[in-house]
């Protein structure tokens, strides 16, 4: 076994062997505010193809930096989401609640930077402002097919309206957002069209109105702009000695795919070995701790100062957005416990 580094996390058999010897501060630094900005770099890896998902990596900060982080992003960077419903006529086997509990997990198009927060609850017969509200309308009604075709008894083809999706919401102006927002439906409609919302028969009907405000996710996960959000320290892995031959074979598929590659020592030869490709894939399964002659020859560890960072936005905004308003909701809070530290005393 390897001797402890104490600038990494070293990963054996049942646990952490160094967990209270790791630092990312080295014995006998002092930690200043000059040698961390110095340190702190963000790297982006990946975007996805829709603008929806970010990985990147935070290099020189702590984990409770990164967690702050990951915390703010999935309950304090505000979002849109449906908060009152008010059911005109539901004659479909859903409850009014159920109902009312789905359409208000649905997520909204609508930038929360543009609205303000509400200033209390509005009913339907009050006037809502253009400011911190939006409306929407959902109207369906299941009928029987006139014309269907003969023998079928598909319900698309003898029923209509018989399936209720998201996109049956429709946007209602209020005051002037008509004008404000003159991009309607693509600016502030549902993100999602083909989410299905409840299934009817003939004669059922769903009409409701719904008024949609700015929220946080610590109030309800509705208002979370993240599906997830999500870090890990980097992993680093070594081989202390050759594998070859079966055994490579073995300690590959200890791993994730892409993380340990097989090479033939020369072109044409059968001899084969196994080296490190990409530790960043590694998901920590400890696999090859079940092979008695493999688990000396890997040497697996986490660099405790680097984080690999994911997040995967509803679609409102992008995560490179959510994750500035991140940052600048925890600034606020430093400024907040900078006042109240100086008003001691």
């Amino acid at each position: 076994m390897q001797k402890a580094d104490s600038s990494r996390v070293v990963l054996e058999e049942y646990g952490i062997s160094n967990a209270s010897e790791y630092s990312i501060v080295q014995r006998g630094e002092r930690w200043s505010i000059q040698k961390f900005k110095e340190k702190l770099k963000i790297e982006i890896i990946r975007e996805g193809d829709k603008g929806k998902e970010l990985e990147f990596d935070i290099i020189g900060c702590s984990p409770a930096l990164a967690n702050a982080f990951r915390r703010i992003l999935l309950s304090e960077v505000p979002s849109m989401a449906i908060e009152k419903v008010f059911i005109r006529n539901n004659t479909s086997i859903m409850q009014d609640e159920v109902l009312a509990h789905r359409l208000g997990l649905l997520g909204l198009r609508a930038d929360p930077r543009l609205f303000e927060y509400p200033a209390q609850p509005v009913s339907e017969d009050e006037d809502a402002s253009d400011q911190d509200t939006l409306r929407y309308e959902l109207k369906v009604t299941c009928t029987w097919n006139p014309h269907p075709p003969k023998d079928s008894k598909r319900p698309e083809d003898i029923y209509r309206n018989h399936n209720v999706y998201s996109r049956d919401i429709k946007w209602v102006p209020l005051g002037r957002q008509a004008e404000i927002y003159p991009r309607g439906e693509e600016q502030l409609g549902v993100l999602e069209g083909d989410i299905l919302i409840c299934k009817m028969r003939p004669g059922q009907e769903i009409h409701a109105f719904m008024h949609a405000v700015k929220g946080l996710g610590k109030d309800h996960a509705k208002f979370s702009p993240v599906a997830t959000a999500s870090y890990r320290m980097l992993p680093e892995i070594q081989l202390t000695k050759p594998v070859k031959g079966e055994m490579a074979d073995r300690l590959k598929s200890c791993f994730s795919p892409g993380v340990i590659e097989i090479v033939r020592e020369k072109s044409g030869s059968d001899d084969r070995e196994a080296i490190v490709k990409n530790a960043r894939y590694d998901t920590c399964s400890r696999n090859v701790f079940r092979h008695n002659d493999l688990k000396e020859c890997v040497h697996m560890t986490r660099v405790p100062d680097h984080f690999i960072f994911t997040i995967e936005s509803l679609g409102a905004l992008p995560p490179t957005v959510l994750f500035v308003e991140a940052m600048k909701t925890l600034k606020a809070k430093c400024k907040i416990f900078i006042e109240e530290i100086d008003n001691i005393g």
